[in-house]
């Protein structure tokens, strides 16, 4: 398969800048492969579709608030830096993309916050964004972390043209965030609410917690015609044994098991044996999936919908079926179901 196997048009209007009124109120498309349906519900419906012993697979990654606003030394230029990933928590070196990025060489430094209480130099160009920065702070580490907190936002994605408000430190979080470190939200997850994972609980559904931590990889545009050319970021995954447990023994009995968001979908199918079922991990993934793929572990998943030409779309062809995952977007489009981040639910049978 081709890029241009993955193009088509959005309208503009369809990207969602705020996220539904109550998290399991979003729409919610139910795709059935077997029998080539299309239905429309609500999220909260998601429970009519499973069943005692049936397993949730979740993304426990929690998005810390990544942007941050500086001021360049000397001209006072105002530059945004994102945080990507802490290369040494002792020398506190990060990975950051910054903007604008012509303006920031090394051995420049920026200062942030009012009182300029928090100062960074840069030790190195890593691509045409990305820099190396250490952040100079007279303080503990915690202390260090704390005052990132502080000084950075909710980093919501870029194509969300507004403010970000008070409501989105809580809402592009999913409610079973544990493990920080991510930069974007697993999004599929936002749809949860408490009350929605108890009525599924007492149902019987169980759940395993996988993290991987989102990066920005996971949106970089794909620019080779050729998708086995395209090479994916590597972001943090961790499954453990006990995840993998609840995973197989469901997987042997036959039950449903549900990948919610196409970054569980990754973490599993990056730790897979030879017999198709879960193995603990702790490490690096650069796994991209794409058509044709073989998946050994769900039997369903939970997705939002996604931008053209994006590696998320490719998977959801992968899994759902090239043709049929068209049909859904056009009908999705049609019915003006809202994309993205903040957007609604498909749930693939």
């Amino acid at each position: 398969m081709k890029l241009s196997h993955f193009n088509f048009d959005l309208p503009k209007e369809l990207l969602a800048e705020f996220p539904a009124e109550n998290r399991d109120e979003a729409r919610l498309m139910v795709i059935d492969r077997k029998k080539q349906t299309i239905e429309h519900k609500m999220f909260k419906d998601v429970i009519d579709y499973f069943d005692d012993g049936d397993v949730m697979i979740l993304n426990n990654t929690k998005v810390f608030p990544a942007r941050l606003y500086g001021n360049k030394e000397k001209t006072g230029a105002r530059i945004e830096v994102f945080l990507l990933r802490e290369l040494n928590a002792e020398q506190r070196l990060w990975d950051v993309l910054v903007d604008p990025a012509r303006k920031i060489r090394i051995g420049n430094k920026l200062y942030f916050g009012d009182d300029d209480s928090l100062v960074a130099e840069v030790i190195d160009n890593t691509t045409s964004r990305g820099r190396t920065l250490r952040f100079l702070y007279d303080g503990s580490y915690e202390e260090f972390r704390n005052k990132l907190t502080e000084l950075g936002e909710t980093p919501i994605p870029k194509y969300i043209n507004r403010e970000v408000t008070p409501e989105d430190a809580e809402r592009y979080q999913t409610i079973y965030a544990k493990e920080e470190g991510a930069v974007a939200a697993p999004t599929a997850g936002l749809h949860f609410s408490k009350h929605l994972l108890k009525r599924l609980e007492i149902k019987g559904v169980n759940f395993a917690e996988v993290t991987l931590h989102v990066g920005l990889g996971t949106f970089n545009p794909v620019e080779v015609e050729d998708l086995s050319k395209h090479k994916m970021d590597s972001e943090e995954l961790k499954i453990t044994q006990e995840a993998c447990d609840i995973v197989n023994e469901a997987k042997g009995k036959r039950k449903r098991v549900c990948a919610v968001g196409t970054t569980s979908m990754r973490a599993i199918e990056s730790s897979v044996s030879s017999q198709n079922t879960l193995n603990p991990y702790e490490g690096w993934t650069n796994k991209f999936i794409f058509p044709p793929h073989d998946f050994s572990v769900a039997t369903c998943m939970i997705t939002n919908f996604h931008t053209p030409k994006s590696t998320l779309l490719m998977m959801i062809s992968a899994f759902c079926g090239h043709d049929l995952m068209k049909k859904a977007y056009e009908e999705a489009i049609k019915e003006k179901y809202k994309f993205y981040s903040y957007g609604d639910a498909m749930l693939i049978l």
